[in-house]
């Protein structure tokens, strides 16, 4: 069986036991649970079918990503019972249960699981295009590092400020100066970084496996837009936030008109 067979057995299996578990516990952050700890069980799937240097390296490097994930989420109790994302909540009180049912299997289930496959799918285009690592690559990981430390910066500076009682403000200093999301942005960055050792191995970046890329980059903007909507509903002051400040891509503030 190779590698693609089966982590699209391993994705269907978690899929459908994510579904069934929000069923059972009334629930709906099962797949929010996993979403870091999947894609590292996919990346070693494809690095152990591979034997190859650049397959690896990547493999360490969501590893790399994942653990520091999944401890953030860990610290801020999505792992606790009842640590469900609020978001989910505001959804189920603005739709019918029956669309929310639909909603829960098709989307929540169904398509972020599907999603968690797709964004570690350049792997499967480096294991049929086996070589060894260049500059180019150590070059990426690089890269790859640097947006994983930017990543972490973003969310200690969200821990400490709500740590210190922030809870009903907005936070809108140190990297939050240059962009409303800027952990956001480094998650997205580091799945392009992925696609783009892919490219590499290939030798074009026109790639069906980029896919997952694009998928994630969409989702986390309809994400943020719908997010950004609760915040201005709660903190009257973000309008003016978000006026002078970039929504994902880090950026000198504007000048307020």
């Amino acid at each position: 069986m190779t590698s693609l067979a089966i982590n699209l057995w391993i994705c269907g299996g978690v899929a459908a036991a994510c579904w069934l578990a929000s069923v059972v516990t009334r629930e709906y952050s099962w797949t929010d649970r996993i979403w870091s700890i999947v894609p590292i069980a996919y990346a070693w799937v494809f690095a152990a079918h591979a034997w190859d240097a650049r397959v690896t390296l990547v493999a360490v490097l969501i590893t790399l990503w994942g653990a520091r994930l999944t401890f953030n989420f860990w610290r801020r109790g999505g792992y606790a019972p009842g640590g469900e994302d609020y978001r989910w909540a505001i959804l189920r009180g603005r739709m019918p249960g029956w669309a929310y049912a639909l909603f829960n299997l098709v989307f929540i289930a169904g398509f972020q699981n599907a999603l968690l496959l797709a964004i570690t799918l350049p792997m499967w285009t480096m294991q049929t295009h086996p070589g060894d690592l260049g500059l180019v690559e150590w070059a990426l990981a690089l890269v790859f590092l640097g947006l994983l430390v930017g990543e972490t910066v973003a969310d200690q500076q969200r821990w400490n400020f709500y740590q210190g009682g922030s809870a009903r403000g907005i936070l809108t200093t140190g990297l939050y100066r240059y962009s409303r999301h800027p952990n956001y942005f480094f998650e997205i960055a580091q799945w392009w970084v992925v696609l783009a050792f892919a490219a590499v191995a290939a030798g074009t970046p026109w790639l069906w496996t980029g896919l997952g890329a694009v998928a994630l980059t969409g989702l986390f903007f309809g994400s943020t837009i719908f997010t950004e909507s609760i915040s201005r509903s709660r903190h009257p002051e973000f309008a003016g936030y978000a006026r002078v400040t970039s929504m994902l891509v880090p950026w000198p503030p504007r000048r307020a008109s």
